[in-house]
């Protein structure tokens, strides 16, 4: 029997993302765009003739069903509504498909729980849609990091946030509790990046929001202790300047990343010092992270690999989310372990 070297993807939703997904299945080698489905009519065939002009033979749906029960279809990518999450991977799971799911991955580490049962059950992968952590950038700043260059870690400060126009405002017309506003839209980025460079869980959070007649917050900002006088100060926004950005102080140095969300053609700066007056602005290459994530599921599929995103890492970014946002109705510092 001939091995198979591609991965047939199906995509359930027309949500905005499609603009950088789509083009990242088209374009990697081993991943193959098959089917799109929404359920507003004429909207799944609208995204494909704008994303992938060019492409012949994909399917465009006005119902989920035809994706989900696709016989061609190996892997779905799940763009869908925060909320709507657990229902349509479990769903895409019984069918024998693998999914990328779209951050958050769920609004509750047991419906995470449910997930992960479901992939078990069902032998599929599953992995939280996490494109930046494919950008060699982040590579870069790991090995200066384990270098000794700028010492032990002590702060890591993020920075998400651009400013909400109006045909975007359904955002923020859901409560917090049902996935709507920043913590569980740009928030997942401002957690996971500030997790990405201390180990393990933090002890606790506190966080304080702005928050919104609907029960959404549109401002959210809080800090992470690790212990030890170690601190992760994360914040999201939609209504301040568009930032996406982190940086790490060690005992003996720092370094920033001014642009997480990369464009495709932005070639990545990181600029790094230390206190003996180092100063270091690197240019890296270009790369697509869209893509470098859809290679590396694809091959993690096709390969019987494990994704570079464990489901236990995509458990903890939901405790420390759930945890914040309990900061945030309570008041007080709210212990996660």
């Amino acid at each position: 029997m001939t091995k198979q070297t591609v991965l047939r993807w199906g995509i359930l939703g027309a949500a905005r993302v499609n603009e950088r997904l789509m083009p990242a299945i088209v374009e990697a080698e081993n991943a193959q765009l098959v089917a799109i489905a929404s359920r507003r009519p004429g909207a799944a065939a609208a995204v494909l003739a704008k994303y992938a002009p060019n492409e012949k033979g994909v399917e465009a749906f006005d119902d989920l069903d035809s994706v989900l029960n696709h016989a061609e279809i190996d892997a779905i990518y799940l763009p869908m509504a925060n909320e709507e999450h657990t229902e349509w991977a479990i769903k895409a799971i019984k069918q024998g498909k693998h999914v990328l799911i779209e951050k958050p991955m769920a609004l509750s580490v047991d419906d995470i729980d449910a997930i992960a049962a479901a992939a078990a059950q069902y032998n599929v992968t599953v992995m939280e849609g996490f494109m930046y952590c494919f950008h060699p950038q982040h590579d870069f700043v790991a090995e200066l990091i384990a270098s000794g260059a700028i010492g032990d870690v002590r702060t890591v400060r993020t920075c998400f946030s651009f400013p909400m126009k109006p045909a975007r405002m359904y955002r923020l017309e859901r409560d917090i509790d049902n996935g709507g506003g920043a913590m569980w839209d740009i928030g997942p980025y401002a957690i996971h990046t500030a997790r990405k460079w201390f180990d393990g869980l933090p002890k606790s959070v506190m966080a304080m929001a702005k928050l919104l007649d609907s029960g959404a917050d549109i401002s959210l900002s809080g800090v992470l202790d690790y212990d030890d006088g170690r601190y992760a100060q994360f914040d999201m926004s939609f209504e301040r300047a568009r930032r996406s950005e982190y940086e790490i102080i060690g005992a003996l140095g720092g370094i920033k990343c001014d642009t997480v969300w990369q464009n495709p053609d932005d070639a990545p700066v990181i600029n790094w010092w230390t206190d003996a007056g180092e100063q270091h602005q690197v240019a890296l290459p270009i790369a697509n992270h869209f893509v470098e994530e859809i290679r590396h599921f694809s091959d993690c599929v096709l390969h019987g690999l494990q994704p570079a995103l464990s489901i236990r890492d995509a458990k903890e970014n939901c405790q420390v989310i759930t945890a914040a946002l309990r900061s945030v109705q309570n008041g007080r510092r709210e212990t996660i372990i």
